[in-house]
């Protein structure tokens, strides 16, 4: 176990880094006491910091068990400074089987000692759906429900979802884009009856376990990069982020605030509402969503920019909440200016178009060797585009969040040659179940029936019945 101490605000915290069998840390921030704290609230505290170690420890054992790589996350450095942190080797080759697998267990363990069922409803654009399929494939506790926009996806990252054959997986493929298939999940989301009926929850990065195990990531990058922890103050490394819904730069800021000395920069494609907002102070939709080989990133309204803002804000909930209100009405927000400064204070940003990212993947092979998924070649393209400042002594990591194994079309659009693993090979011939929502359908009434159907048999789960056939094996329902 390693300490990192921090001075924030003139207290002293201090940030437990442990590295459970040498695998990828978890970051917990230690706060100091507060005098005036009662003694049972202290001994919560406490409890609810520590909690039930071996558990614990066997839990995130479970998780990690299928990484491929025995460190969980690896830092390639590569030529000219470039340091690519891979948090792509868990189930799915994507980034967030590290928070999802982590969720998936904490969710098993106390569902079970709770005997209680769940619903759970995501929207996914790429790779959030197959990354929370994976975390609760098979569950007894759990049902889960995706939605995926035709055709937006990758083949492999549609088959990733579409070939899990078990009782308490629901794919469901919406004609619509990434922004429209969150439509009815708000909706049923905001029906707070039916919500609380069926036990509905989230493993988009609304859920803030996503956001809690990503701060890791930040630690481990700033560890594996910083030059020296002997030097006061200690050295600033520079984090590229690709993102598209903000959810793991929003675990950047988080880490920052902690005290982290790290700069964030946040890399979008030609979606680029974080990047306008952080340059300009405009929060504003600019059209529909474009397609880009940074699929998992085509996103046009970012929800987890609200975290952001409300961090920035001084935790003005009022502020943010105004501010959030006028853009659901007018999709068109200008940020106030002190709290712009704010924001471009703490973050850089860039935009990448489809043949920025093309010539990054190029380089990076031709310097290299090393094949970038398009999303990581997103953040390859600010390095590269500003080489002098790493030049200048600071280090810069850039996150890596999926491998180029799931992206062949843009590896070929490269001109480079796809390096397939065979678990990917095999899916094409993997049967497929799957549901089509098509438009014009009311998707929340058809969600709200299912989720139903589902529920309803749940609870008569004794009287020996078969789970309810919501889908068509072999193809689409």
């Amino acid at each position: 176990m390693d300490f990192f101490t921090l001075d924030i605000r003139k207290k002293v915290f201090t940030v437990r880094v442990v590295r459970h069998c040498n695998r990828l840390p978890i970051a917990v921030l230690d706060t100091p006491t507060r005098p005036h704290s009662s003694g049972r609230s202290q001994q919560r505290a406490r409890e609810a910091r520590e909690g039930p170690e071996p558990q614990r420890r066997d839990l995130i054992d479970r998780a990690f068990s299928k990484f491929r790589h025995k460190d969980v996350v690896h830092l390639s450095r590569l030529k000219g400074g470039l340091n690519v942190l891979e948090l792509w080797h868990g189930v799915t080759y994507a980034f967030k089987d590290l928070s999802l697998s982590c969720t998936g267990q904490f969710l098993q363990y106390f569902l079970e000692k709770k005997q209680k069922h769940i619903t759970v409803l995501v929207g996914t654009s790429g790779d959030t759906g197959s990354s929370a399929i994976e975390s609760v494939r098979g569950q007894k506790n759990v049902d889960i429900f995706v939605l995926l926009p035709k055709g937006l996806c990758t083949q492999i990252q549609e088959l990733q979802m579409t070939t899990v054959i078990e009782d308490n997986v629901h794919v469901f493929v919406v004609h619509g884009n990434s922004d429209e298939i969150d439509e009815p999940i708000k909706e049923l989301f905001a029906d707070v009856d039916f919500a609380r009926r069926n036990n509905l929850m989230s493993l988009n990065s609304v859920n803030w376990s996503r956001i809690m195990v990503q701060i890791a990531h930040y630690f481990y990058a700033y560890f594996q990069c910083a030059s020296t922890l002997d030097s006061t103050p200690l050295p600033v490394v520079e984090i590229v982020v690709p993102t598209g819904g903000g959810g793991n730069v929003t675990a950047g800021c988080i880490a920052q605030k902690m005290g982290l000395p790290i700069q964030l920069v946040a890399a979008v494609n030609s979606n680029d509402i974080i990047h306008r907002t952080v340059k300009d102070g405009d929060f504003s939709l600019s059209g529909r969503v474009k397609a880009t080989l940074a699929s998992a990133m085509d996103i046009q309204e970012p929800y987890n920019v609200e975290r952001i803002l409300w961090l920035l804000s001084g935790s003005d909930s009022h502020l943010t909440k105004t501010l959030m209100e006028q853009f659901t009405v007018s999709k068109s927000l200008k940020l106030p200016e002190g709290l712009h400064r704010k924001v471009s204070e703490t973050l850089r940003s860039c935009s990448a178009s489809d043949e920025d990212i093309v010539q990054a993947m190029q380089r990076c092979w031709e310097e290299n060797h090393y094949l970038l998924c398009p999303h990581s070649a997103v953040a390859a393209h600010y390095h590269y585009s500003h080489l002098d400042s790493c030049a200048s002594g600071t280090p810069r990591c850039c996150l890596a969040p999926a491998s180029a194994a799931k992206f062949q079309d843009a590896v070929l659009r490269a001109g480079l040659v796809p390096e397939i693993p065979p678990e990917i090979t095999a899916l094409k011939a993997m049967e497929t179940r799957s549901t089509v929502l098509q438009r014009g359908e009311d998707w929340a009434q058809v969600l709200r029936d299912r989720i139903t159907a589902v529920e309803q048999w749940w609870g008569k789960r004794g009287a020996g019945l078969p789970p309810p056939g919501l889908q068509g094996v072999n193809g689409q329902a």
